[in-house]
């Protein structure tokens, strides 16, 4: 019987750097079937010649302009062909077993749609990045583990809220039934906003430890533009995904955090990623209409019960 095609979507801007490291890991693979696609983001420093020259059996998708995280990995799994589509971030570098251990958990789990991998820094790397991340009662994103040191807390296979887009796997049959990436967020939580049309659709997230990725952290992004679509999107996430009875039973705790944020962005608005926040408050605000839009088509998708939804949910 042979191996499922896995396709790995890697999206790229002007960060050639990084790519020996982690295409050469991609090229050990002890799982044969591997199809690697980069997409990149109108890089100006040379990658593309670089890709063609050292690794032409990548798939090098050349953009005409920056779409962005969610553009470019879109374009990137629209075009794979693999039953299994990972996302993984240019400055990462993955154990020669990691598509293995990913394809082997989707085998023992058919009720899992999503695989998180343990994820840890690149440069210290008996520290945990994050081994799965989770989703909180007042509306924060966060990761599992982060900045902790690997003492084996993290060894049992479990099911988590959402997998980081910087090397999540997700079952090509969830994602024609879910759809990709919202194009719209262009970068941040957009991982974490696929994990919840899984979930409410009835597709578990599982964090598998022996699939293990080593991250340059916030190598490729961060600042002000992380600023401003970490406070608009953070807007639109709730507001899109939160089925109606736990708004009612948490949209105060969200409220409070997101006014607590503004006015910790209002009292440090001299700089400039704080004024870059308030502006993405602000447009969070503004497009609320959009984003209800897209409410009323993912609330349509639910076959699961809001109990589950809040059992799932990490109690703030």
């Amino acid at each position: 019987m042979s191996e499922p095609v896995f396709s790995i979507v890697i999206p790229h801007w002007n960060a050639k750097h990084f790519l020996q490291p982690c295409l050469d890991s991609l090229r050990a693979q002890t799982h044969a079937s591997v199809e690697v696609i980069i997409v990149d983001n109108a890089s100006s420093d040379g990658s593309q010649e670089y890709i063609k020259t050292n690794y032409p059996e990548v798939v090098l998708i050349e953009l005409e302009e920056n779409l962005g995280f969610t553009g470019a990995c879109n374009i990137g799994m629209e075009a794979a062909t693999g039953d299994i589509i990972s996302l993984l971030n240019n400055d990462t570098e993955v154990e020669p077993d990691w598509v293995a251990e990913i394809v082997g958990a989707f085998d023992r789990h058919p009720d899992v749609g999503m695989i998180a991998s343990k994820m840890i820094l690149f440069d210290k790397r008996d520290h945990l990045h994050t081994t799965g991340d989770f989703f909180t009662t007042d509306g924060r994103a966060g990761n599992r583990g982060v900045w902790e040191k690997d003492e084996g807390q993290y060894e049992t296979e479990d099911y988590v809220f959402s997998a980081c887009g910087g090397s999540s796997a997700y079952r090509k049959t969830m994602l024609d039934k879910i759809g990709l990436l919202d194009n719209d967020y262009f970068f941040l939580l957009e991982d974490v906003d696929l994990a919840w049309r899984a979930q409410l659709t009835g597709h578990k997230v599982l964090y598998v430890p022996t699939a293990v990725v080593y991250h340059h952290l916030s190598a490729t992004g961060g600042g002000v533009t992380a600023s401003f679509h970490d406070g608009r999107n953070s807007i639109w996430i709730v507001v899109k995904n939160l089925p109606r009875s736990l708004w009612q039973k948490y949209g105060w705790q969200i409220f409070k955090r997101q006014l607590g944020i503004t006015w910790e962005a209002v009292r440090a608005w001299r700089g400039e990623a704080a004024r870059a926040r308030l502006r993405g408050i602000g447009r969070g605000l503004i497009t609320l209409p959009s984003a209800l839009r897209k409410r009323k088509q993912i609330q349509a998708m639910k076959t699961v019960d809001d109990d589950y939804i809040d059992s799932i949910l990490t109690h703030s």
